[in-house]
């Protein structure tokens, strides 16, 4: 019987060494199927959507006006991610994830943008910390470094924890997702790759490329995000304005929160700070403590 354990655990490391191996050139959409296949099961989980309809003009003039003044690659999505963080200051307990059956606060509002790093067949996240605190453009600056580091295989965090996702055995994926929910959602520490928190307080994916108006995203439970924004394609839209219909351009924000967090209360509070900096984003360029 001793014999054979030495041969047992040869083989056991043999295996293990061969998936790793297969694991570097994995299909990124399979292991991406495979983490949501651990991750989620059937629906039972309290969640708040709302969608809200954002004139675009204000927003447009805005980021036109800042990129002939040097803001490179700024876009409505940048200007959403400032605006949405501002806007959680109005709503301070809303900031808080849920760890041992209690709300812990956030320490600031980090923002989680999705970012395309394989034309459709993978994704990552890029977050900014306290992004209230920072300009549209300099969420901009972060976002587009984090997303050149991505897609040019430089970020060693992301390959890591792809490759370990194609390697881990799929009736293991369960229990290491639950562990990671515990450190890297709970506890705010990095694992396996991944910063703590790695979605931020606040996650933004821009639908609006896909030529898509609306979607409610589907919340990522480990990383303890608790607001999803779906940023919508600009289109123009026919609006009662003084009682005449004029078309006017428009995209839709539609929002995900975790009802355990947020309350119907919140989310209009919180609507209504949101819409207003939209409505004027150049007061994102002031700083939130002179605000």
């Amino acid at each position: 019987m001793s014999s054979r354990r030495p041969v047992a655990l040869a083989a056991l490391a043999a295996t293990a060494a061969v998936r790793w191996h297969r694991a570097g050139s994995a299909d990124p959409t399979a292991v991406r199927r495979k983490i949501a296949v651990a991750t989620w099961r059937a629906p039972r989980e309290g969640r708040l959507l709302t969608r809200l309809v954002v004139d675009a003009d204000p927003v447009l003039d805005y980021v036109s006006d800042r990129r002939a003044s040097g803001a490179k690659g700024l876009t409505v999505m940048h200007v959403l991610g400032a605006a949405a963080a501002r806007a959680l200051t109005t709503v301070p307990s809303a900031n808080s994830r849920v760890l041992a059956g209690r709300l812990v606060p956030f320490d600031g509002v980090a923002v989680g943008f999705a970012v395309d790093v394989g034309r459709g067949t993978d994704l990552a996240p890029v977050k900014v910390d306290h992004a209230e605190r920072c300009t549209p453009a300099q969420i901009a600056t972060q976002v587009w470094e984090g997303v050149r580091a991505l897609r040019a295989g430089a970020d060693a965090g992301f390959r890591r924890t792809s490759r370990i996702a194609a390697a881990v055995p799929t009736p293991l994926m369960r229990p290491l997702l639950a562990a990671g929910s515990l450190v890297l959602g709970g506890l705010g520490l990095p694992l396996l790759g991944q910063p703590g928190h790695p979605l931020g307080s606040i996650f933004i994916s821009n639908i609006a490329p896909l030529g898509i108006e609306e979607a409610f995203l589907a919340p990522v439970p480990f990383a303890r995000a608790h607001v999803y924004f779906a940023l919508g394609a600009v289109t123009e839209r026919p609006v009662v304005r003084e009682g005449e219909i004029v078309a006017v351009k428009q995209f839709t924000l539609c929002m995900t929160g975790d009802h355990r967090i947020v309350d119907g209360v919140q989310c209009a509070i919180y609507l209504a700070a949101l819409q207003e900096l939209l409505a004027d984003p150049s007061v994102l360029d002031t700083p939130l403590a002179a605000a």
